[in-house]
């Protein structure tokens, strides 16, 4: 990227299997933006690669909780080449395609071949970080749900299903001091082709994070309901703070699930082994969340997909929750 001097890496904020991610500033504007190399030199990545790529340049307007592609820029050895993200049928699309589907590994480091992102910066890190650094904050809870609930109605208006909803890959910016959530990592997507329902569509490829699941991904057999499991799970976590610890990472998330004597089962995973499970909806403290609060939290974790909230449901409901109130005591 360095060859026309169009963007300058600052450093680098994010490193996984998927890539690279580096802060970076527009030399003209001095503006920041997000940066995400992903190298495509096996097809697991390239696959990734694409699939991201597919879901950002499909949206037609932007929405304030979808992070936003800047452009995507194709490097083949020392040729940088923009994608641009308005085409429909080009020559650049094909170049694309065909260059990334092969997955050759180059042993010439000049003739490598990667995918370059360039996005908006998100200045607060992800969810996960940000929450678990600061106390609960009822007001604040209230903000990201209704801010997570209309970012995902926006995509699956759009036919995208985002498959890999967590608190990791929701970014935050500031914008005159609030806080605003940005659904990011678009690797495990898909944009569900034709027009009507997105909850018409079906997918047989078990993909997300384990925790996150939906009972029906485990099988294998799901619709987009199922990133509305995944929705209820960070927003039951986000309230309670309910932590587990990654085994891979080591790290601290935000999640729930089921304890089986010192194993910790994806909540998922367990009502597929008992859909008759009642979920204990507060769990730490019965007066923690208000009885609406509750009830939409069991209507987005329903074990039957077709009980369970769709996303414009959703995001009529979560404006009509009163999540600051307390549960009042019975008078006997």
């Amino acid at each position: 990227m360095a060859t026309e001097a169009k963007y300058s890496i600052l450093r680098e904020v994010g490193r996984g299997s998927y890539g690279v991610v580096y802060e970076a500033i527009v030399n003209q504007t001095r503006s920041k933006v997000a940066v995400k190399k992903m190298h495509c030199n096996v097809p697991e990545n390239v696959e990734l690669a694409l699939q991201e790529f597919w879901a950002l340049q499909s949206i037609q307007r932007q929405h304030e909780n979808v992070i936003q592609l800047e452009e995507c820029i194709l490097q083949n050895g020392q040729v940088f080449q923009p994608i641009s993200h308005r085409y429909r049928k080009s020559d650049s699309h094909l170049l694309l395609i065909e260059t990334c589907l092969k997955g050759r590994r180059c042993m010439d480091p000049k003739s490598a071949c990667f995918l370059w992102f360039v996005m908006e910066f998100c200045d607060g890190g992800n969810m996960n970080e940000y929450l678990l650094s600061r106390s609960p904050d009822a007001q604040l809870n209230n903000s990201f749900m209704r801010q997570l609930s209309s970012a995902v109605a926006f995509l699956h208006r759009n036919q995208i299903v985002h498959r890999d909803l967590k608190s990791d890959n929701i970014l935050i910016s500031h914008r005159r001091g609030s806080p605003i959530v940005k659904v990011a990592d678009f690797g495990l997507s898909t944009v569900c082709q034709g027009k009507g329902n997105v909850n018409q569509h079906h997918f047989s490829s078990a993909c997300g994070s384990n925790f996150y699941m939906a009972p029906e991904v485990w099988e294998g057999h799901y619709t987009a309901k199922a990133d509305i499991f995944a929705l209820g799970i960070i927003f039951w976590a986000m309230v309670e703070r309910i932590t587990f610890r990654d085994r891979d990472t080591e790290k601290e998330l935000l999640g729930t699930y089921i304890c089986q004597g010192k194993e910790l089962i994806p909540l998922g995973e367990a009502l597929l082994e008992n859909p008759n499970m009642k979920l204990k909806i507060p769990l730490k403290n019965k007066r923690s969340m208000s009885d609406d609060l509750c009830k939409l939290l069991h209507d987005m974790l329903a074990f039957n997909p077709k009980e369970r909230l769709d996303a414009f449901q959703l995001e009529v409901r979560i404006r009509q929750i009163s999540y600051g109130k307390k549960r009042q005591r019975s008078i006997s």
